[in-house]
């Protein structure tokens, strides 16, 4: 059984920080490519950063020089650091983890944790 089980989220103030962490089982962790996504209110899920396999970094522009997200292997976790949290980085944010294997995806999603930046 597949799990994805993230943890981290909170309020913090803008300007603060947070570090999210999801970690996986069920899976061969090395072998999937590792995404964070958001969801705001009343807005679609969005992608925000993703790291690959083989540790490539995708990271949006709207979060470009704020967020990094990291893996580590030997924990089967995926982190995503956020500083300099904006109001606008209010949402529900999801871990995925995706693998696509002899032309088939298999996608997996964490159940979500909140994050609220207010003062």
């Amino acid at each position: 059984q597949v799990q994805l089980v993230e943890s981290g989220g909170g309020l913090v103030q803008p300007g603060g920080s947070l570090r999210l962490s999801c970690a996986a089982s069920g899976i061969i962790f090395g072998s999937f490519d590792m995404g964070w996504y958001r969801q705001a209110p009343g807005k679609q899920r969005e992608l925000v950063a993703t790291i690959t396999a083989s540790s490539v970094v995708e990271i949006v522009d709207s979060v470009k020089g704020r967020f990094t997200i990291s893996r580590d292997n030997t924990k089967d976790a995926v982190y995503l650091q956020m500083n300099s949290l904006k109001p606008e980085d209010t949402a529900v944010y999801y871990c995925n983890a995706h693998l696509r294997s002899f032309a088939r995806d298999y996608d997996y999603w964490g159940q979500g944790t909140q994050v609220i930046v207010s003062s």
